[in-house]
């Protein structure tokens, strides 16, 4: 059936209605279809969270995992349970932010302009040398995605305004005295005890299982069993980096790459420049004649010969250049408003001033300060490295195109993948077993893994669409050979089961066993006979540490659990260890020692303190709240 849609498409017809399709969304715009749809992913109190602030945290928490936590970042994001977790909490953490915005607002809790660009001049990424760059600041802020100015200080501002809010919240948690002497009493504290391990294998000898045992067992726990769902591919692959290997890059090419791109190799004009601004309110006529008078009254004074740099300090809105005469340091063009841009370019005599510049933020006398001309540099400085960049991009273009090719032929010759790799210069090849998870790239690539086990493959038993792995590998798939999965035969698993069985009766007898024994002891009697039937004896160890590493963690745990020993009672209980064998454990004395007081335990009491105080604020902020949320997806280029 699918084949027979696959050969319809292809028609005179189909092709006419696809075309009418695509008309209708032309003439129409896809935006009336969605602009009347609510894609916020949850509202808080009437304020809504929309898709694309969710998109923009959920892809800066991912990258953060990924650099953290490497390859096994990888292996969590196929787990399709994590991911739903972990998409959540991204949406958890923006709700509650949202809450802190509100309750800082309700507070009156508010950032002044001046303590933003003192905070900005400040910060050191924005420095050369110890000094606050202009340029650097704009170049890093733009790379993170703030191409105005005004969008990083609203940005700062929105940040400083939480972290005066937490910072309010924690500074008022502190550690009391005997908090912290009770602490460090209790991280110094050691205890003597003796302990007996029990093994559990002593006991397997005894133990019979018959074959009722083993059938029950193996109906009981039947996916214990399972052999998981298994594919093998036969697959094309496209790589640039194989493709590179074949291209050829001539002087010639270079050359002529050179001359088309001759504005990459261009270091543009630069010039320093200094302004006067006086801002009025955009919209409010008032405000800007008043603004226009006033600058005015500086192109006069500056007629008469006042200092530029000394007008700048006293009369400009923008404190921030202000402070250093108006300098604006190097700009280039494209960097500033048009406006600007034009008046500051047209200067052409270092010293030269502006008339009124009149832009969106005011208006401004513009003074040029210096000027470094254009710079070019030579084919011969940078052909090397184009060889290598024209090798790169033929590469890429060819491997485009033969990806159209491979796509449009496997889809045109569905039962095979030979024509296409034909067409494609490439070979087949098959993988090795695949599973839905623990693949060994490129199959731990989710989208190869879906198309892999999907019902096109598997059940139309065709070629899939073109699965664009990354920008330099691309891949079409077949089905080689499908495993379904299945429970293993009960005669494959009846030595494996008989075994599991042995173990857990022997387990059995031993807790059964080394629970008679510590009645016993409970009770007072000696039972060191006892142990010794069982190939067992007391081990007596003093001052042993909370977190002593001499010992199984589930002897030290329980040791510190049983309460203080007392006259006329006995201290201990029986404790399962990591390997299956038994302990009985007794405490027979708490040593305390009067240590000195460690200056780090009071931080860490005090940082506890203060992020349950924050925990606390924000599930408090919950209980009030009006909060809708809508089941979040990761974004489509994930």
């Amino acid at each position: 059936m699918l084949e027979d849609i696959r050969e319809s498409s292809q028609g005179l017809t189909a092709k006419i209605i696809l075309g009418l399709i695509i008309l209708t969304f032309a003439v129409a715009g896809i935006g009336s279809y969605t602009n009347s749809v609510d894609t916020s992913v949850a509202t808080v109190n009437g304020e809504k969270i929309s898709e694309q602030e969710f998109n923009k945290a959920y892809q800066a928490q991912r990258n953060r995992m990924a650099q953290q936590f490497g390859d096994m970042f990888d292996t969590l994001s196929n787990d399709s349970n994590y991911m739903a977790n972990f998409r959540q909490s991204v949406l958890d953490n923006l709700i509650n932010e949202k809450l802190i915005d509100q309750s800082a607002q309700s507070l009156s809790i508010r950032v002044s302009d001046k303590r933003i660009k003192e905070t900005i001049r400040e910060m050191p990424e924005f420095q050369i040398d110890g000094v606050f760059d202009n340029n650097r600041y704009l170049a890093i802020i733009n790379q993170a995605g703030f191409y105005q100015s005004s969008s990083f200080r609203d940005y700062l501002r929105v940040e400083m305004a939480r972290r005066q809010l937490s910072q309010a919240l924690v500074a008022t948690e502190f550690n009391l005295p005997y908090q912290e002497t009770l602490q460090q009493n209790l991280q110094n504290q050691t205890r003597n005890i003796r302990f007996a391990i029990l093994s559990a294998k002593q006991f397997e000898a005894d133990i019979e299982i018959n074959e009722e045992e083993i059938k029950t067992y193996y109906q009981a726990n039947q996916v214990r069993f399972e052999n998981k769902e298994k594919v093998k591919v036969d697959f094309i692959r496209l790589n640039v980096e194989d493709i590179a290997k074949g291209i050829e890059v001539s002087d010639d090419d270079v050359a002529a790459y050179y001359q088309e791109n001759i504005a990459s190799f261009t270091k543009p004009e630069q010039r320093r420049v200094s302004h006067v601004l006086i801002e009025f309110t955009e919209g409010d006529n008032e405000s800007e004649a008043t603004a226009k008078t006033q600058a005015e009254a500086i192109l006069a004074r500056l007629s008469q010969g006042e200092d530029f740099a000394a007008l700048a300090k006293e009369l400009s809105s923008d404190t921030f250049s202000g402070e250093n005469g108006g300098d604006l340091e190097y700009i280039e063009r494209g960097v500033m408003e048009p406006a600007f841009d034009d008046a500051a370019f047209a200067l052409t005599t270092v010293g030269n001033t502006t008339e009124l510049v009149k832009t969106s933020f005011g208006y401004h006398v513009i003074k040029l300060t210096e000027l470094k001309a254009a710079v070019v540099q030579s084919l011969a400085e940078v052909k090397n490295e184009l060889h290598v960049k024209v090798s790169n991009e033929q590469a890429q273009e060819k491997f485009y195109t033969q990806t159209q090719e491979m796509a449009r032929i496997s889809f045109e010759f569905p039962d095979s993948l030979e024509d296409a790799a034909n067409e494609v210069n490439a070979k087949v090849e098959t993988s090795p077993w695949l599973s839905h998870i623990g693949n060994a790239a490129p199959f731990d690539n989710t989208k190869v893994i879906e198309a892999a086990f999907s019902d096109l493959i598997l059940q139309d038993n065709m070629n899939s669409d073109v699965i664009e792995v990354s920008d330099t590998v691309s891949l079409v798939l077949r089905l080689n050979t499908y495993q379904e999965a299945n429970v293993k035969p009960i005669t494959e698993v009846e030595a494996q089961i008989k075994t599991i069985l042995v173990l857990q009766k022997a387990t059995e007898k031993a807790q059964e066993t080394i629970d008679g024994l510590l009645i016993q002891f409970k009770s007072g009697n000696d039972i060191t006979e006892q142990l010794t039937k069982n190939y067992a004896s007391f081990i007596v160890k003093e001052n042993v540490a909370r977190y002593s590493a001499d010992l199984d963690q589930s002897i030290t745990r329980e040791a510190f659990v049983l309460p203080y020993p007392v006259e006329g009672a006995v201290s201990a209980s029986t404790v399962a260890l990591s390997n299956g064998d038994l302990a009985l454990v007794e405490v027979q004395a708490v040593n305390v020692s009067d240590a000195a007081a460690n200056p780090q335990l009071s931080q860490q009491q005090t940082s506890q303190l203060a992020q349950s105080a924050y925990k606390s604020y924000v599930d408090s902020l919950k209980v009030g709240a009006k909060i809708t949320s809508k089941a979040v997806v990761a974004p489509t280029s994930y």
